[in-house]
């Protein structure tokens, strides 16, 4: 399905050098931030008070999320858990405060708050699950890059591979960017979300790259730019759909989902727009440098398929 169909073809790769000097600064200076700022990590990397807390009747979660505020937490997790009447909070780690001194004065205030509020438990979350998750976490984004650079390389060529690969690191490096710079909580779901925009990157990236090959097959006459502009021209209708489309669901999470799921749609909406980017001025614009052509995509015909003028039946390729 099409909105519209462009009927020139748009030199992308024209400004190719320019717009990847571009992505190199905006690259650069995310791993700078990530490096000179860190990553401000949830109580699920650093360790913390978790507390479940029930009520009799419905419970005010920015009531709730005010009221631990005036303690001095200010990266507190409040969210339902179960029912309405339930609610889970995660508190960070302090020096000095036990987990159970922690527990009994925010618990002091929800009871003056609301008497209701009843403690079901309460227990801390030590720094080494933190640092068992953060290392799964590691693993499973190792294993996605693994992964897609197979499968690049198998599906298309090696170079499509490696062009690909850097596309994708280059959205989670600037994902990771934004959160280093603005000092946004990274927690289990923003992980989620790096890993999902992953596999969203790469499945943008093989559209553009299979519309390439299918070019490279149909227009003999372009070079090499010239057919990607092409294949890349071909698929923005597709582009506008899918990921508007998307981008229309992930907005309705950042903007009505609430605190629970503000920062995992904030790292989905920052992931989308750069992943349209890349696949298109990262990903096509490397393998273009890394001199991928035809004939990488295309085999040619045997010496002994070639047509022959006196055989009627020679060249015929099955």
């Amino acid at each position: 399905m099409e909105f519209f169909k462009i009927r020139r073809d748009i030199p992308f790769m024209r400004h190719a050098l320019v717009l990847n000097a571009v992505s190199l600064v905006t690259f650069l200076l995310a791993a700078f931030f990530l490096v000179t700022r860190g990553l401000h990590l949830s109580v699920e990397f650093t360790g913390g008070t978790l507390m479940e807390v029930s009520y009799t009747q419905t419970a005010d979660l920015e009531a709730i999320r005010g009221g631990i505020a005036k303690l001095g937490y200010t990266d507190v997790q409040v969210q339902n858990f179960g029912t309405a009447r339930d609610v889970l909070i995660r508190l960070p780690a302090v020096k000095g405060v036990s987990s159970s001194e922690q527990s009994a004065q925010v618990l002091g205030v929800l009871q003056a708050a609301d008497a209701g509020a009843t403690l079901r438990r309460s227990e801390f979350v030590g720094p080494q699950v933190g640092d068992e998750l953060a290392l799964d976490g590691l693993k499973a984004l190792a294993f996605v890059v693994i992964g897609i650079v197979i499968y690049l390389a198998v599906r298309f060529e090696w170079k499509f591979g490696v062009a690909g690969i850097i596309a994708n690191l280059h959205d989670v490096v600037i994902i990771l960017g934004f959160f280093a710079f603005f000092q946004w909580e990274f927690s289990l779901p923003v992980l989620a979300a790096v890993l999902a925009v992953l596999g969203y990157s790469v499945n943008e990236s093989v559209v553009i790259f299979d519309r390439i090959r299918e070019s490279f097959r149909r227009q003999r006459k372009m070079d090499v730019k010239a057919t990607i502009d092409h294949a890349i021209t071909s698929t923005i209708s597709r582009t506008i759909i899918t990921h508007g489309s998307t981008q229309l669901v992930v907005l309705s999470m950042l903007i009505f989902g609430g605190p629970t799921l503000h920062y995992f749609a904030m790292a989905l909406t920052i992931g989308i727009c750069f992943g349209i980017y890349s696949s298109v001025f990262v990903a096509a614009s490397i393998a273009m440098w890394l001199g991928v052509k035809r004939e990488d995509l295309v085999k040619a015909v045997p010496d002994k398929a070639k047509h022959d003028p006196k055989d009627p039946n020679s060249g015929a390729v099955v």
